[in-house]
């Protein structure tokens, strides 16, 4: 770590090893938190965030008190976001959508049209205050449909794309959603239950839906270290063959003068999808799904701990109004697509009443935080088979595909950026 002061203040400069080791840190001090603090686990808060937030806020305050300044090098940290949306296209699987393909893409597009609603709603609340309507990108789908992970990878993206404080707006409203999403989910379902009078499986006459029996590959035993070397090497192959697809793809957008972009981490999840769907169908090898998600859970913890203890809050102070307004809105637009899209058109009974509570939970910020919605209203009324196949499909990677390439898209089309108001 280099320290050097000039005029009274501290330039500190931590590179990309120091910040892995702070992420680290910082995620094992979330750990403990939760294991102490039982609201933060019933809200879903990650420990990334419960660990990574008190050294943000210390950074925030010596650098607006003027008595630090702090540089990072995101290096490897760059390098796990890539490892993470490489797990992201691994897990697309086409045989696992077959098994339900209407219900799922009806789920989908749904889910699709939210996101782009929830992109138009905050570009026009962004406008309306007179600031960067790309904050609404960040406020919309980056950080509700997308999560925390999302949130961490696009920020430095935007920021690097001239928007202040993208990275830290993003994580601020990621938290905001995970938080809200969690204490509304449950609530939503159980209104849904009692106003309507549904049926649920504590009632004798109850008809549950078809079984659907969801194979994910992840079988029912320990991760040996073949089996992690093997999948990993793909997932490595991934990002270096999608960082390849990117600088081809985006060399083509500049040759036609466009200012579109194609960003390692798309390259890296188009070449993870065809890895896997061209492993399924060959059966000349396999894609372990319990070890993927191992990797993706590692990736994603450490990566956003980076991203975490990494953001500038201090450029966050002139934006606390118009995010707080923006998180208000986008859940109230989540909280009636829930009712008038899926509990109104997913059959208007318990199923419908869960799988929207799972919508509300994933909407406004991850599938974790929609499983563990539905499991409020399960535990006490009964299974929900059709929620439970439909909702991990969707939230968890099959969303998060075109949720990237609408990001990159709004976030870069003149016409629409132009419409709301950026000079």
């Amino acid at each position: 770590m280099e320290i050097v002061v000039v005029g009274g203040l501290a330039l500190i400069k931590v590179n990309m090893y120091q910040l892995a080791a702070l992420g680290v840190v910082a995620y094992y001090i979330g750990i403990w938190a939760r294991s102490r603090f039982g609201a933060l686990v019933r809200f879903s808060i990650p420990a990334p965030v419960v660990g990574g937030l008190p050294f943000a806020l210390l950074v925030a305050a010596l650098e607006y008190n003027g008595v630090a300044k702090f540089s990072f090098d995101g290096t490897i940290q760059t390098i796990l976001m890539l490892v993470f949306f490489c797990t992201i296209g691994m897990n697309a699987s086409v045989s696992l959508v077959k098994k339900g393909t209407l219900l799922i893409l009806a789920f989908f597009l749904m889910s699709v049209t939210g996101a782009v609603l929830q992109n138009i709603i905050g570009m026009g609340v962004a406008s309306a205050f007179a600031i960067d309507p790309r904050l609404g990108i960040i406020g919309g789908s980056v950080t509700l449909t997308g999560g925390l992970g999302t949130a961490g990878a696009f920020g430095p993206v935007f920021e690097s794309m001239g928007v202040k404080g993208a990275a830290a707006a993003g994580v601020a409203c990621a938290t905001f959603g995970m938080v809200a999403g969690s204490i509304v989910g449950g609530p939503m379902a159980e209104y849904l239950i009692r106003r309507k009078r549904l049926k649920t499986p504590q009632d004798p006459d109850y008809v549950p839906s078809e079984n659907f029996a969801a194979d994910t590959g992840a079988e029912d035993k320990n991760i040996l270290p073949g089996d992690l070397m093997n999948n990993l090497a793909w997932v490595i192959f991934a990002v270096g063959a999608g960082s390849v697809l990117s600088y081809y793809v985006g060399d083509f957008f500049r040759s036609i003068g466009s200012k579109q972009t194609f960003p390692p981490y798309l390259g890296a999840m188009f070449v993870a999808i065809f890895i896997r769907n061209a492993g399924e169908i060959s059966g000349i090898y396999k894609i372990e799904s319990k070890v993927i998600d191992a990797i993706s859970d590692i990736s994603l913890s450490i990566f956003i701990s980076m991203a975490i203890v990494s953001m500038k809050l201090a450029e966050l102070i002139y934006l606390a109004l118009p995010l707080l307004c923006m998180m208000f809105v986008q859940l109230a637009l989540v909280l009636l697509m829930a009712y008038f899209m899926v509990y109104m058109l997913f059959g208007r009974d318990y199923e419908a009443s869960v799988l929207s509570a799972g919508f509300i939970g994933f909407m406004m910020g991850a599938t974790s935080n929609a499983l563990v919605s539905m499991q409020a209203v399960t535990s006490k009324y009964g299974y929900a088979a059709k929620a439970y196949f439909v909702v991990p499909i969707v939230g968890a990677f099959l969303v998060d595909i075109p949720n990237a390439f609408l990001i990159n898209y709004m976030g870069n089309a003149e016409w629409i950026l132009n419409f709301f108001g950026l000079n």
